[in-house]
């Protein structure tokens, strides 16, 4: 099984989900019709990693080539979208893979309809919807994806707590935000490196891996845990990475634009240790700042580069990636799922910067 012939299946069991679901909204009224939009636009990109992990935590333990394992690892990809909406309303991003994001298309469908009351409000406030319906939809999609019912109750536990596990993780990156510094550098790493566990390592690798094997009957979580969490760990690095240093075509996001939003990644907790109080002011200044111009940018790009964060951040990812691929090597998986599993960890944290 290749990982386009994955991709592929996982498509177009996302694409019948939901193709099901327009009468329903349609019954609803016209007045849906945006949302759908919106919401089509975001599904149409992404790199299904989540459910790829699925899929080979599955075949990796025993499990079928069958439709229904396709349909039940599609069901992440509703969980992820209705996590980047509520994402991308707290952190006022305009824009997601490349395209507007859900909150700022409806907020653009209230102006343009000239609307009373407040555009942004009213984007925001249908966006958080929006991202419930997904929310809902992950779950009637797994639910009813036709695996025997012993199956589906053997994974419940594992779907369950990655739905607790990403909103928690959100929640700290919120307080990380909200905080800011005002810690020393090492605890600011540490905490920075908690939200990156719970907001992404779990729920983007480690736990749609034991979804997988869950539900083919596996007992057997450490061992996946072993490899998931540092490739977790390391991707999400890595994305931190493309967000500052990434070109926009391939992150779909304008350049510097976690910047803007004032992310407080492991990347800039490295920062802010390893930088003098001149620099750490002019961070602590510029991030965050909505209105960063291109200049901006590249001062907090030079300090992040001058400070050796760039460089030590690249030797975390490759020590955690390393971390990976040695627990892979004797995970108890199929040949076959080892081998898929060990192009996706290249995947997962390649350079593209």
């Amino acid at each position: 099984m290749t990982p386009s012939r994955v991709r592929k299946e996982v498509d177009e069991a996302l694409r019948a989900f939901v193709d099901r679901q327009r009468p329903v909204l349609s019954a609803v009224g016209d007045d849906m019709a945006p949302m759908v939009t919106a919401l089509d636009a975001l599904l149409a990109g992404g790199k299904r990693l989540r459910p790829a992990f699925c899929y080979w935590g599955w075949r990796g333990s025993g499990g079928g080539d069958c439709p229904e394992i396709f349909t039940a690892a599609a069901s992440l990809e509703l969980l992820q979208a209705s996590a980047l909406i509520h994402d991308d309303v707290m952190d006022g991003s305009d824009t997601r893979r490349g395209q507007p994001s859900a909150h700022r298309r409806l907020e653009a469908l209230h102006a343009a309809s000239g609307w009373r009351g407040s555009a942004e409000a009213f984007g925001a406030g249908a966006a958080i919807l929006l991202g419930d319906v997904c929310l809902s939809w992950s779950d009637e999609m797994f639910q009813g994806s036709g695996l025997p019912q012993d199956a589906l109750r053997r994974g419940r536990p594992v779907f369950d707590i990655m739905r607790t596990e990403v909103m928690c993780g959100q929640y700290l990156d919120l307080v990380g935000q909200a905080r800011g510094g005002g810690v020393d550098g090492h605890a600011m790493v540490e905490a920075a490196l908690r939200v990156v566990r719970f907001k992404a390592a779990k729920y983007t690798i480690e736990r749609p891996l034991q979804l997988g094997a869950a539900l083919a009957g596996s007992g057997e979580m450490a061992a996946l845990s072993a490899y998931g969490m540092p490739l977790g760990i390391a991707f999400q690095l890595r994305d931190d990475v493309l967000g500052v240093f990434g070109d926009p075509a391939e992150t779909g996001k304008p350049a510097g634009d976690d910047l803007r939003e004032g992310k407080r990644t492991v990347l800039i907790a490295l920062t802010l240790e390893h930088s003098s109080p001149a620099q750490a002011e002019t961070v602590e200044r510029l991030l965050g700042d909505p209105g960063l111009d291109a200049d901006g940018v590249e001062r907090l790009r030079a300090i992040i580069v001058e400070t050796g964060a760039l460089d030590a951040c690249e030797r975390m990812i490759d020590r955690y990636a390393d971390e990976a691929s040695g627990a892979l090597t004797s995970a108890p998986l199929t040949a076959e799922a080892r081998e898929a599993l060990s192009d996706l960890t290249i995947a997962a944290t390649a350079r593209r910067v």
